[in-house]
């Protein structure tokens, strides 16, 4: 068996590089490494040296990437993503339940369900802090990507990771009983709603798609909650798609009515359940992903039995769908 031989470019090296490319500059990477820009640019030179390859070259105040530079770059990205979760598998292992635990869920969730789920997780272990993070279209996809959370509800799997269907959203195309749309007294097109306001949930993820459009981006309202959005189709601001469970009141008390649409009248959204890293998750992770899964069930028999529990969407398992449908 050939002997393997101890890496000569240290972590912190691959790091500095990292840092360098990430942040677009030595000076940029210094400060967000809080270390001394000759800190930094020794780092990178000496790995350079100890591999004999030239990474960057300077063009005017710019480092550029080599393409030798832009291999090293993205193999150093993995090495440094498998060797953070080590370091947090490690951890979690030495110090039993964790001590805080960060999800990433959907908005068009049921709020009162991930409610009772952290309510019943917190009676196990009262002592675990939690970081909820409530996301919209590639938000929580981004946050699991860049390791923020342990879990994430999402109806978007990233690429290398694996989902498990939880629960179909259906959502239902509203508008006020007094917004012209219903006023037309007739089933209704694309071409109709493009003469009118669509209210937009805005993404939450930071490389969101700016050139998204709805069926009339002029006539777009973005705002930053869905609560929000909810309450301008209630005042007669414009129509829009929501999750039927979020705005059953408004449809009982007759301040949402559904669209007559031709086409598209419902559109149902698959929620996934995923792990940052399922290998690593701690025994409170899967826990809560456990009474997550429970609840969701529970649910399901209550909504099918007739329970005064809150009112569930179509659960389980269900046919995938782009939310930007549903923007």
């Amino acid at each position: 068996m050939a002997e393997t031989l101890p890496p000569r470019v240290t972590l912190e090296q691959w790091r500095c590089l990292v840092a360098v490319v990430e942040a677009g500059g030595y000076a940029q990477a210094a400060e967000r490494l809080h270390k001394s820009q000759s800190s930094v640019t020794y780092a990178v030179q000496r790995l350079e040296a100890v591999l004999g390859v030239q990474a960057f070259e300077i063009r005017g105040r710019k480092a550029l990437l080599t393409p030798t530079g832009e291999m090293l770059y993205r193999r150093a990205r993995v090495l440094l993503d498998e060797a953070g979760g080590l370091e947090r598998a490690a951890r979690k292992l030495s110090a039993g339940w964790e001590a805080e635990i960060s999800l990433a869920v959907e908005v068009l969730f049921p709020t009162w369900l991930i409610l009772r789920c952290l309510d019943l997780f917190g009676t196990e272990s009262p002592q675990t802090r939690i970081e909820l993070y409530e996301t919209v279209i590639a938000g929580g996809q981004e946050a699991l990507m860049e390791g923020r959370v342990d879990l994430a509800l999402t109806p978007h799997i990233p690429p290398g990771f694996q989902g498990e269907p939880l629960m179909s959203i259906r959502f239902v195309p509203v508008a006020h009983p007094d917004h012209p749309l219903h006023r037309l007294g007739r089933t209704l097109t694309a071409r109709d709603l493009r003469r009118h306001r669509h209210l937009v949930v805005r993404d939450t993820s930071t490389q969101r798609d700016k050139t998204s459009r709805s069926f009339n981006s002029e006539m777009r309202w973005t705002v930053s909650n869905m609560a929000t959005s909810i309450g301008a189709a209630c005042r007669g601001y414009g129509f829009a798609w929501f999750p039927e469970e979020k705005i059953r009141a408004e449809l009982a008390e007759g301040v949402l009515k559904p669209l007559p649409l031709r086409d598209g009248a419902e559109v149902t959204v698959q929620v996934y359940l995923l792990f940052s890293d399922r290998d690593a998750a701690g025994p409170g992770v899967l826990r809560l992903a456990e009474i997550i899964r429970e609840q969701v069930r529970f649910a399901c028999l209550e909504e099918r039995s007739g329970g005064a529990a809150g009112a569930l969407p179509q659960a389980t398992a269900g046919a995938p769908a782009d939310l930007r449908r549903n923007e």
